[in-house]
């Protein structure tokens, strides 16, 4: 069932819009409608994969030598992916563009709020910000999406599939597409049975690869958005560096050939630009972090008579929520869950909601799906939303990988390559933030994007 958005969310998302049509009406220049920008998310491409000899991806590594790159993009906390692809498009932090979590709680009704795999809101409710596929719809460019986080019904797609699971796109892409896609007989009504097997995601990359594939010969967009999945997956299953997953990072980077291969036969071929970039790094795991059992066997927190908890969890992976849901105990159990919880296993970092700003994270007076307190583990571990049995940290079955962890360290890093029109060749961008990157797209489409936290790579481009 569809949730109301708090009353709160929808003025800041008002307000944010007004002011962002406000100074595109003042400030827009005129966009080339001769140029298209291809932005290709790799899900999970840490940046230690960049300059790994076991990673075998020559095509990513081609486009890099002929343009800019970086193995050190700061991404967004949490560093999982529907924040970090809203961060991607709106070149701002999780607190301003709204996108908290893969998930976060509802304080009303106590339970999580899942975002991935088949969302529940429309991506109006849920994105604050105009992001840059708006941008240039509001520019009269032409744009299309292919899987991407938080764009369930986006109005300013004229082609369209967003990032859905088992739920089929017929209800939510753009119809008309659909069909021509069906009759270039490319089964996109495949795609949710794919999406229940998950040895299926070799295939749903193809699919991806496909359907741009068609929209760049048949309709030639100014900007495509392209998710890929698979590495992402394979990493959770067996781990970072793994033999799997060095497999995964190829059959990543074919697609990427895919994509580029059909760029160069398409209308704007001279005009394109080309970004791969990823949404977080990878860490290995084999312990679970379960912070509703302490909340439960310590009586940190006793429960109401209605059952209903007065702290909870909600796991982003190697990060974690916390929330106090009897705001009268809130001064007296924030100190108390700092000082209980910096003593767990495994847990590196308790962050206090005055260091929230730091972290480009939402307080709750901000936004009422903000947690309380956020928790970081160290490589090895995860969190999990488990309140079953007495023990706090417990071996996983089988070893795995996540992320989601604070994104300072190394192996969270994304990676950034950008070739084509307009970018200066062979350069190493060092250090970059992810909220670079929509300020980047739209100087190259000469679009504004006013709302954007970052700044435009100047370095990439060429004079």
């Amino acid at each position: 069932m569809l949730r109301p958005i708090p009353l709160s969310r929808l003025v800041l998302s008002v307000v944010a819009s007004l002011a962002w049509l406000a100074s595109a009406t003042l400030l827009a220049t005129e966009p080339d409608r001769d140029r298209c920008v291809v932005l290709i998310s790799v899900d999970g491409l840490a940046g230690y994969y960049f300059d790994d000899p076991r990673a075998q991806m020559p095509t990513i590594r081609e486009l890099a030598k002929n343009g800019a790159w970086s193995d050190e993009m700061t991404c967004s906390f949490p560093t999982v992916t529907w924040p970090n692809h809203t961060t991607l498009v709106t070149g701002a932090h999780p607190a301003r563009h709204g996108v908290l979590g893969n998930n976060f709680l509802d304080r009303e009704t106590a339970k999580p709020v899942g975002l991935i795999v088949d969302p529940v809101f429309d991506k109006d409710e849920i994105v604050r910000v105009p992001t840059i596929y708006d941008a240039a719809h509001q520019a009269g460019l032409a744009t299309a999406g292919v899987l991407w986080p938080a764009t369930r019904n986006a109005k300013s797609f004229d082609w369209s599939v967003p990032d859905m699971g088992e739920d089929n796109w017929a209800r939510y892409g753009t119809p008309s597409w659909l069909e021509e896609l069906r009759q270039a007989g490319i089964p996109v009504d495949s795609h949710a049975a794919w999406c229940k097997d998950k040895v299926c995601g070799v295939m749903r990359d193809w699919l991806y690869s496909r359907m741009a594939d068609h929209v760049l010969m048949v309709h030639a967009p100014n900007l495509l958005l392209v998710h890929l999945i698979e590495l992402d997956h394979t990493q959770h299953t067996f781990g970072p560096k793994t033999p799997e997953a060095y497999w995964a990072v190829n059959q990543a980077d074919t697609r990427v050939r895919d994509i580029v291969e059909s760029v160069r036969k398409s209308k704007h071929a001279d005009k394109t630009t080309i970004i791969v970039t990823s949404d977080h790094g990878f860490r290995p795991i084999a312990k679970d972090i379960r912070p509703n059992v302490l909340f439960r066997t310590q009586k940190l927190a006793d429960a109401a008579p209605d059952a209903r908890p007065v702290v909870k969890s909600v796991a982003q992976g190697g990060g974690c929520m916390v929330y106090i849901l009897d705001p009268a105990k809130q001064a007296e159990l924030l100190p108390k869950l700092r000082d209980v919880l910096a003593k767990v296993e495994g847990v590196t970092a308790v962050v206090e909601p005055k260091d929230f700003e730091k972290f480009g994270v939402a307080a709750p007076e901000q936004d009422p799906h903000a947690p309380d307190v956020w928790l970081s583990a160290e490589s090895g571990y995860c969190f999990t939303d488990s309140a079953e049995g007495e023990d706090l940290v417990v071996p996983r079955p089988a070893p795995g990988g996540t992320h989601g962890y604070l994104p300072n360290h190394p192996d969270l890093y994304g990676t950034f390559v950008i070739s084509g029109y307009g970018v200066a060749p062979a350069k190493d961008l060092g250090p970059i933030r992810n909220i670079d990157v929509a300020p980047t797209m739209a100087e190259l489409l000469k679009v504004k994007l006013p709302t954007a936290e970052g700044t435009v790579l100047k370095a990439a481009l060429a004079p």
